[in-house]
């Protein structure tokens, strides 16, 4: 049995510590709010998230930051990615150079434009980088938590440290790759939030399947050429955390990003649908981070800045996919 402190509990954090516990580990759930840790410690689940899904008994919840990560070998994160950085200064202290950490939020910080694990090597010094590494891949939160069978890539420059966490997640629902490709992995699970949005804006405004797959194509491509640009391999976006992520957001009406993208497409507006959500959509502040990279790189994105334009410009969904369309003609394969 492992012991592992869990930063987060939202849909996702959660959904990780009963996919531990299931599998006979002690988990435990850090919660900011003192209320909300009560909340869930009495109802033994995580209602606003994942309603009707009991924990198990050794899934624990707790306002205390020593509570959750006292004698445990693995810290997870899963929070808001504009929270990130704040978060890993708060557990800062509680870890050390023999701790490994395991990233599962899919996002890039705005300001810096860094990956998350770059921010958490920031803030947390005490364990060494190699240790610091990302969970990512075709997650929805729901269908894990429920029991369906799902896969997702670690992603470690220790492999050694990616060995114990692809045992640690492995079960058989879910099955855990291994990869190196820190960077890779991380972007992947970032960068597909952007086009899963498009996405939304597709089947929102009714434009068939035919645009649908075109556009996730083309996304994958424009994700690639940005992620290599940035040091990643190009295989990892053919992969689970790639390819398999992208597809899983972009078809699942249980992906927020992919309902925020379809929301816009029947004519409200941002903020109303992000209110509608009630959860975090990391596709906003992704692709705010994506524009300013890629224009730092040179690189064209023009998937990324038609959804920039809608989401901050108040572009029409409808406008961005059609501007699209009569871009000028190039060849299909340009990295």
């Amino acid at each position: 049995m492992t012991r592992v402190g869990i930063i987060g509990t939202g849909a996702w954090a959660t959904t990780l510590g009963i996919l531990l516990t299931r599998q006979g580990h002690d988990a435990t759930l850090w919660a900011r709010n003192s209320e909300v840790a009560q909340r869930l410690s009495a109802d033994r689940s995580n209602e606003r998230f994942l309603p009707g899904v009991p924990f198990p008994d050794q899934l624990s919840v707790t306002d205390s930051i020593e509570g959750a990560l006292s004698g445990t070998e693995i810290a997870v994160i899963a929070v808001p990615s504009v929270t990130m950085r704040d978060n890993a200064s708060l557990i800062s202290s509680y870890l050390s150079e023999n701790s490994a950490i395991v990233c599962a939020t899919k996002g890039i910080e705005i300001s810096s434009g860094k990956r998350m694990t770059e921010v958490i090597r920031e803030e947390v010094r005490a364990v060494p980088p190699s240790r610091i590494g990302a969970l990512s891949g075709p997650n929805l939160a729901p269908e894990i938590a429920s029991g369906k069978v799902s896969t997702a890539t670690s992603a470690f420059e220790d492999e050694s440290v990616g060995v114990s966490v692809q045992e640690l997640f492995s079960s058989e629902v879910f099955r855990v790759y291994r990869s190196e490709d820190v960077t890779g992995v991380e972007l992947g699970g970032a960068l597909k939030n952007i086009i899963a949005i498009g996405a939304g804006f597709i089947d929102g405004a009714d434009l068939g399947n035919n645009a649908k797959a075109a556009y996730i194509t083309r996304g994958l491509h424009e994700i690639t050429r940005l992620g290599v640009a940035m040091g990643a391999r190009p295989d990892t976006f053919a992969g689970l955390s790639g390819m398999g992520d992208l597809i899983a957001t972009c078809i699942s009406p249980l992906s927020r990003n992919y309902r925020l993208g379809v929301g816009l497409a029947s004519g409200k507006d941002l903020e109303s649908v992000l209110g509608e959500l009630g959860q975090t959509a990391e596709g906003v502040p992704t692709t705010q981070a994506a524009v300013q990279i890629a224009k730092g790189l040179d690189i064209d994105m023009p998937i990324t800045n038609a959804t920039y334009r809608v989401l901050f410009e108040g572009m029409e969904p409808v406008q961005a996919i059609r501007e699209l369309m009569v871009r000028s003609l190039q060849p299909e394969v340009r990295y």
